[in-house]
């Protein structure tokens, strides 16, 4: 026992200095029949780009036809998954090929998603550091999610014109006191324990044991639930610290018109509902309509089809043909940086809900997202 752990760790310590010195995007390596896949992009706090994708779909198929598990993990200290690569998708601007660059990555990006949420084996996902965006989509619907003091998690894609995608709809949907309005609108950051409470992680470890943890899941073939249940930290009595004002989301993130949000926290002079305004009023009205949207449509949906949804969005978002807020919002926050975008409407009063509507329609047959 205790040479097949050494072994195991020489193997992950060598992994590790492996990842930092060869230019593969993302690693995968197979022990003791588990698969390991290693997201491998640090300066780019390894967001994910069409290359990865396109190498993680067919290694995801192959390992649930015969391996035991799979396990996911970031390489380096600081982030998880930080993200699509939406830069690259944009750069060219709504007049170039944007249009087939973004079509292309949210169509592989929403099919790797859909196979992980219908995984036949046990998907492990060590959300140690940024898990944002594209990070949650390679995350959240697996069946283990294990968070540590580093987690950071958020959805802040109104904050660049986007909406929350990679599956958002179902999950956000489903979570308590419409918390996950709340997340999906503010792109509020949930750090650490936060994120077990709130639902999106199932366990919690200091990042100091997580590589002991990778060894005795990767050793240990009972079944992993067992093993995370013996190895992770209990939260009983650590508060989550949104409690106290899970009531009043609930109250104010029910309503499904956005005006209606505004107008009832601007009529609550508590500092948390002024500073949640403020925020709201930063970010994208049209995304916020459209997000607002497709959460209340996800709740009767399931994953394929809260994708499907998903994808129609994404493709008029790129496409530009009713607003520029995608490409303003990411040169103004990822690219030059002044954080001052232009919104194609000014205030919530001004996106009509017939604009709205119009990122839902369907798209022409051969365009639709299609998943097995």
């Amino acid at each position: 026992m205790f040479s097949t752990r050494l072994k195991l760790f020489s193997r992950f310590i060598i992994c590790k200095r492996f990842q930092s010195s060869v230019m593969d995007d993302v690693v995968f390596e197979e022990i003791n029949n588990v698969g390991i896949i290693t997201l491998n992009r640090q300066k780019a706090l390894n967001s994910l780009n069409e290359s990865m994708v396109k190498k993680i779909i067919p290694k995801l198929k192959d390992y649930e036809s015969r391996a035991r598990m799979v396990i996911i993990h970031g390489a380096g200290e600081k982030s998880f998954c930080a993200g699509g690569d939406v830069k690259y998708i944009t750069e060219s601007g709504p007049n170039g090929d944007s249009l087939e660059r973004g079509t292309k990555f949210f169509k592989q990006e929403y099919s790797m998603n859909s196979i992980i949420g219908n995984y036949k084996i046990p998907y492990i996902s060590l959300i140690d550091g940024i898990t944002m965006g594209g990070g949650v989509g390679i995350s959240v619907h697996g069946k283990y999610r294990i968070a540590t003091e580093k987690t950071l998690f958020a959805m802040p894609e109104t904050a660049i014109g986007l909406f929350c995608d990679v599956g958002a709809s179902y999950v956000l949907s489903r979570m308590e006191k419409h918390l996950g309005v709340m997340l999906g609108l503010t792109g509020y950051r949930l750090k650490g324990t936060d994120v077990v409470k709130a639902g999106i992680a199932t366990h919690y470890i200091n990042s100091s044991k997580l590589n002991n943890l990778k060894i005795k899941l990767i050793e240990d073939t009972r079944n992993p639930e067992l093993v995370l249940k013996e190895n992770t930290d209990c939260l009983n009595n650590v508060q989550f610290s949104l409690q106290p004002f899970l009531e009043k989301i609930d109250l104010i993130f029910s309503n499904e018109n956005v005006e209606v949000i505004f107008d009832s926290l601007e009529k609550d002079q508590s500092e948390w509902s002024q500073k949640t305004l403020k925020t709201l009023k930063e970010v994208s009205p049209l995304s916020l309509k459209i997000t607002r949207k497709e959460i209340l449509n996800g709740k009767n949906l399931d994953l394929n089809d809260c994708l499907k949804m998903e994808y129609r969005l994404a493709y008029r978002c790129v496409e530009a043909k009713y607003s520029t807020d995608f490409y303003e919002g990411v040169r103004a926050l990822l690219i030059d940086k002044d954080k001052n975008p232009k919104w194609t409407h000014r205030s919530i009063k001004d996106v009509k809900d017939e604009t709205v509507e119009k990122y839902f329609e369907p798209l022409p047959k051969d365009i639709e997202l299609q998943l097995v």
